[in-house]
């Protein structure tokens, strides 16, 4: 079990929690490599999935591991709820609270919207991401891949390029990296980060060129156009030029560095479509070990525990 019973923020777990979780997606990780992947640890449990601002990847992924635990899984989009009938979220919450759901995972693009279904549900809530506010299980999924990456993280260095001040996996990552010891560099031109950078634990570097080769994890962020006004910068292109990774700037990394990306990657803006295939590029891992992370919260928040991992 996790000593919170919502997880909002990245700062609802303590380091035992983080590590029960990235623990027991372990376990799961082992699980999906089967030819028969799906449990029984959750049946008879119901997980809506509320995700009222586009996504593929998390949106599919909580759904693909509720159904490998055995939960019935249940998608609404904001086109399929009431919310665009002019619905309140509290009003969503306390009907949907009235049909007893076990687990409900939001994404919304106000922050905070998570905390008040929080208030006036019943069942665990989940942020699936709110507005630039956090995206804690993202975190955790990139926790997971940066510890199997370079083992334990305390004392790495890892430089965060890009839209910072827009970017809510920004705002859970880098509190956590360094809670856990890590050295945290914001690398982005001026009008891309943070007021305040020292408060999620971060130091600022304005040149890429001049802290890459001192990097163990370079982790990309793509420019945020639907919550940027497109000001920030004078273009993509010169965006590129300076704080891109292509073949050539690729090669002034450390052999032992990796590349990470949360994903929806804009080839030729944050990275050469040529070096997405660079071995030292582990999008496709943080993918997969966002299914075996959801996995674990899903299960230690409800109690999965008590009847067992195994098949």
């Amino acid at each position: 079990m996790l000593s919170t019973h919502n997880l909002l923020t990245i700062d609802n777990l303590s380091k035992g929690d983080i590590e029960s979780i990235l623990t027991t997606a372990q376990s799961f990780e082992e699980i999906n490599k089967r030819s028969i992947k799906k449990l029984p640890t959750l049946r008879g449990r119901t997980i809506i999935n509320l995700f009222l601002e586009p996504s593929t990847r998390t949106r599919t992924s909580f759904e693909i591991a509720a159904k490998r635990l055995g939960a019935d899984a249940i998608n609404m989009t904001g086109s399929a709820s009431s919310t665009v009938k002019g619905e309140s979220l509290q009003d969503t919450a306390q009907t949907l609270n009235a049909m007893a759901c076990d687990l409900l995972v939001i994404r919304h693009k106000f922050g905070g919207a998570p905390r008040i279904l929080a208030q006036n549900m019943d069942s665990h809530i989940v942020n699936g991401g709110d507005g630039i506010h956090q995206h804690p299980t993202q975190t955790l999924l990139d926790l997971y891949t940066m510890r199997k990456l370079v083992g334990d993280i305390k004392g790495k260095t890892i430089g965060i390029v890009g839209d910072i001040v827009h970017s809510r996996v920004a705002g859970s990552l880098a509190p956590a990296l360094n809670a856990l010891g890590a050295e945290v560099i914001f690398i982005a031109p001026p009008t891309y980060l943070p007021s305040q950078p020292e408060l999620l634990g971060a130091s600022v570097n304005t040149s890429l060129d001049a802290c890459i080769q001192d990097l163990d994890i370079l982790y990309l962020l793509r420019i945020q156009k639907e919550r940027a006004d497109g000001s920030s910068i004078p273009s993509a292109r010169e965006y590129s030029m300076l704080y891109g990774i292509d073949e050539k700037r690729a090669q002034k990394l450390s052999k032992n560095a990796f590349i990470m990306h949360p994903g929806p990657i804009n080839r030729g803006v944050e990275i050469a479509g040529e070096v997405v295939s660079d071995p030292r590029v582990k999008i496709l891992d943080q993918v997969s070990a966002g299914v075996a992370v959801r996995m674990a919260i899903m299960y230690l928040m409800l109690g999965g525990e008590e009847s067992g991992i195994t098949a």
